[in-house]
């Protein structure tokens, strides 16, 4: 009887032992994992080829996507709202012939949403307000247009465009658009360098064309980097109608609900009107976006 005690407690204490192993490796497996991905063979900004044989830019590259591909939920959202923010982006780009690489420069600038950085840059593009204005956009109470997608897009590549003829490069560019021109300038006459791999920069801006490089290789690439996001969950183009003005608005609650839609949904979707109202003695003619479904 004794022997026969023996062996149950034996056996109820090795059950217990499965269970506590079983549990514990089940919240191992629910843990999150950080991957850390080969490095592609061979990448470009632009067309401009980065050089990898470098020890510093390899390690410089291997950090951004490690942290990129590790930020989950963020990564996942940027994927989801590219589906409908870089058809708005793509053919601006085209037009002003500036390359496809740079609607990246917008998703490390704002995520793709209209954001405002302690220092009072705002939009997808993160513009200044006298940097705004320079390149040709409205900013005042009543209008901001920092936050008017194809307006700041426009102004984002006037930007470039002239960052490119004075540098003469694409990377510098990007560079010079976190930087500044004169910024980048003075370093590249100090350091006596004229390639932005061999420049010796601010901690933001030496990181600045790397995030751009890792977010393009992994939203090309998204499933090979662990981010299999079904169609049906990517955010879609939402139809509009575009309706003019060239007159002052008194309400815009009035005016919203005379499109049939609420003052929420007009704000929603024209982030540039700052104000309850819209004064226009100037006459000048606006365009707002009013979602006709899926709003």
């Amino acid at each position: 009887m004794k022997r026969i005690n023996q062996i149950i407690i034996v056996l109820v204490l090795f059950g217990l032992s499965g269970i506590f192993i079983y549990s514990t490796s089940k919240k191992t497996m629910v843990t999150d994992k950080v991957e850390a991905y080969a490095l592609p063979n061979q990448i470009d900004f632009a067309g401009e080829s980065t050089p990898l044989n470098l020890v510093d830019v390899r390690e410089r590259l291997d950090r951004e996507m490690l942290i990129n591909t590790n930020l989950h939920s963020t990564t996942t959202l940027i994927l989801k709202r590219a589906n409908r923010v870089f058809p708005v982006i793509e053919p601006i780009l085209k037009k002003y012939g500036v390359p496809d690489d740079f609607k990246y420069l917008a998703v490390i600038e704002s995520g793709l949403v209209n954001v405002v950085s302690p220092a009072g840059a705002r939009g997808v593009w993160q513009f200044m307000p006298e940097t705004a204005k320079e390149k040709g956009m409205e900013v005042n109470d009543l209008v901001d247009e920092r936050y008017h997608l194809e307006k700041s897009t426009e102004a984002a590549c006037r930007y470039l465009l002239d960052a490119k003829n004075k540098f003469g490069s694409w990377t510098l560019a990007a560079a010079a658009y976190n930087g500044g021109m004169g910024g980048i300038n003075k370093q590249m006459e100090s350091q006596q360098v004229g390639n932005y791999y061999d420049l010796l920069l601010t901690e933001e801006t030496s990181r600045y064309v790397f995030r751009i490089l890792a977010l393009k290789e992994i939203m090309k690439n998204p499933v090979k980097y662990g981010f299999d996001i079904p169609n049906e969950q990517l955010y879609f183009p939402i139809e509009m109608k575009k309706v003019q003005v060239d007159s002052s608005i008194t309400n815009l609650t009035s005016f919203a609900k005379n499109m049939g839609i609420n003052y929420k949904i007009l704000k929603l979707h024209n982030p540039w009107l700052r104000d309850k109202k819209l004064d226009n003695k100037s006459r000048k003619v606006y365009t707002l976006e009013i979602p006709t479904e899926g709003y």
